[in-house]
């Protein structure tokens, strides 16, 4: 189906919003319409940003349909904006320090902010406590900011399924400084990387095996490393971890020319650190734009994400076929009492995959 097909069924689907004086257009499904949505977005109008990526991260076909227009003209949208990963250990202090580098950027530079905040979802009820909030009360009554906790719900690499869409979204809605807040998982927290400018790790004093454990995962990736809680007597302590992220860091080679991955010391606490951090990321944004390196990480990126989706779109068309749906579940209960290997039964519901099911269904 091209773009242009999908097209047909979202102003199908427009001519079916009620509308009222002074109300936007909403469906029976509470969307809004196509033109609702994306002149709130631009407008910077912080409950309809929310809304449309709580669209953009829904499943349901008429959803994804009306979110590939919106993120079509979102893309459109031209701007200057600085993605920033803030990745690291569980415990960190990871959200307290984009607390103090949000109050940092609207008080004395008078910039609004998003931040996408990843909570990891439970394996056994899915869940997330989405709690990304209660620790950034500045940044939550702030009229300059928006936060937005999504759950993980299995995503590997630290973020969401749709934390790239969020990231367009945010960026047309006029938020210059974007930051995603990451799950802190370790050394599998890479994906990140491939969505940002500048990838910042946040480590604490003491954490030297963690440090180790991401050497050659989030390490040899980050931008710069920053020890935090570096206040009272742990202040020594967080000196000498600074020394050995940046000693490691010499082991790696950039790939960004003209940068130097730095190492240094902050609290999120008192704010000591906080200025010189944010000086550092508009010093590589500068250096990187400069250069002609911003334009190419961001080509690759668009490339990475074009893959994901065709990983993703033919992994839904594969369980969603009849014959797969049929087998599966009685596959899965073999598998799990050992009656069947699981390599021969993942082969055997592959074989029952039949492209055509889909044809058939979109011509019905």
């Amino acid at each position: 189906m091209s773009l242009n097909s999908t097209r047909g069924a979202n102003r199908e689907w427009s001519a079916d919003s009620k509308e009222g004086p002074g109300r936007p257009a909403v469906s029976g499904r509470g969307r809004f319409s196509l033109s609702q949505y994306l002149e709130g977005i631009l407008a910077g109008d912080r409950s309809i940003l929310a809304k449309a990526i709580t669209l953009i991260e829904s499943s349901h076909r008429a959803d994804c349909e009306l979110a590939d227009e919106i993120l079509e003209t979102c893309l459109k949208q031209k701007n200057d904006s600085i993605v920033v990963g803030v990745s690291g250990v569980p415990g960190a202090g990871k959200s307290s320090l984009i607390e103090a580098l949000g109050h940092h950027i609207i008080t004395n530079r008078e910039e609004k902010i998003a931040v996408l905040a990843i909570d990891p979802s439970s394996r056994i009820s899915g869940g997330s406590i989405l709690g990304d909030k209660t620790r950034m009360a500045f940044l939550a009554s702030s009229d300059m900011a928006f936060i937005r906790p999504s759950p993980s719900r299995g995503t590997l690499g630290g973020v969401a399924a749709h934390t790239r869409e969020a990231i367009v979204l945010c960026k047309a809605a006029g938020y210059r400084n974007v930051l995603i807040e990451t799950v802190g998982v370790g050394q599998s927290e890479t994906a990140v990387r491939e969505m940002v400018d500048f990838l910042l790790l946040v480590t604490i004093a003491g954490a030297g095996d963690e440090l180790q454990g991401m050497k050659r995962g989030v390490m040899e990736m980050a931008d710069a490393v920053t020890v935090n809680k570096a206040d009272g007597k742990n202040l020594r302590e967080a000196e000498k971890a600074r020394a050995l992220a940046e000693s490691a860091l010499q082991f790696f080679s950039s790939s960004e020319p003209g940068w130097a991955p730095p190492a240094v010391v902050c609290s999120a606490r008192t704010g000591r650190g906080v200025k010189e951090i944010w000086s550092l990321i508009l010093e590589h944004h500068r250096i990187i734009t400069q250069s002609g390196y911003l334009e190419r990480i961001r080509r690759e990126q668009n490339l990475c994400w074009f893959r994901e989706n065709i990983e993703r779109g033919l992994k839904q068309m594969f369980l969603s076929s009849p014959n797969v749906r049929q087998r599966s579940t009685e596959l899965e209960k073999e598998v799990a009492a050992g009656e069947a290997a699981p390599i021969a039964a993942a082969r055997l519901l592959l074989s029952l995959y039949d492209p055509k099911w889909l044809h058939r269904e979109r011509e019905d």
